[in-house]
């Protein structure tokens, strides 16, 4: 995989400067950064994996588990929130890829690494989530939710006639001291606190901390299928989804 001469990910400075914008801000957007004949490969491949994605309407929680009975059912954690949208699974892209070139990339995957802080980079031990494709027809859209992978890597393989837009709220939470940040999940969701919204293009790299921040995609608007291909990457090589949450997006656990 070769990015574009403006993005120079070998040099150390500009590392540190894609570094610091994370951490600053919980996303960092890369204009330009796939060259136009790999977008335009994965995007007709996408194209023509459109018909064995799976399609859902499903609701779920913020945090991708299952209700307790434990909370009101008007509690944030029991709270629901609508999916709908077509996911391509991991196991369904083929072996010689574009989105498979560049996940397994040395360079890339160096370049993420010191970008994102981690020592190492694993993929997730099943075969639906490491790589995924994303589509949306009209009316489809993303729910309110948490990711349960620390960050996801992201190309626009191709954008909608309208809405589709990628909204987010960073910080909420704290998931790895176990804090689940009720009070401010139930202010997004009762619409009580400015969200972002973040611009980005077909050809551009968006890494996005998703695991703390609580993010969604509005409804598509128009007959163009909005498709994005999905990277996750974990630094613990025993990270998983939940089969819960691999059944509402893949209708599958294997």
């Amino acid at each position: 995989m070769q990015a574009a001469s403006q993005h120079p990910i070998h040099d150390v400075e500009f590392q540190r400067r894609c570094r610091d914008e994370l951490e600053a801000h919980g996303v960092l957007v890369l204009r330009e950064f796939f060259s136009d004949e790999v977008i335009q490969r994965a995007a007709i491949e996408s194209a023509a994996l459109e018909a064995d994605a799976f399609y859902s309407n499903a609701v779920h929680n913020v945090y991708l588990t299952e209700a307790d009975p434990e909370f009101a059912d008007d509690h944030p954690f029991n709270r629901p929130v609508v999916s709908n949208k077509g996911l391509i699974a991991d196991d369904l892209i083929a072996a010689d890829s574009p989105l498979r070139e560049i996940y397994e990339d040395q360079s890339f995957r160096s370049f993420l690494g010191f970008v994102l802080g981690l020592e190492s980079l694993h993929p997730y031990p099943d075969k639906l989530s490491t790589i995924v494709i994303s589509v949306a027809n009209e009316g489809m859209a993303l729910g309110w939710h948490f990711d349960t992978s620390a960050s996801s890597v992201t190309m626009l393989l191709q954008a909608p006639e309208g809405g589709g837009v990628f909204e987010y709220v960073p910080d909420i939470r704290d998931a790895d001291v176990g804090d689940m940040a009720f009070d401010e999940v139930e202010r997004v969701l009762d619409e009580k606190v400015p969200v972002r919204r973040l611009d980005f293009s077909p050809g551009d790299l968006v890494v996005f901390r998703g695991r703390n921040a609580l993010h969604r995609v509005t409804p598509v608007v128009g007959t163009t299928t909005r498709s994005i291909a999905i990277f996750a990457f974990n630094e613990r090589p025993d990270a998983r989804m939940s089969e819960e949450a691999l059944r509402t997006f893949f209708g599958r656990a294997k």
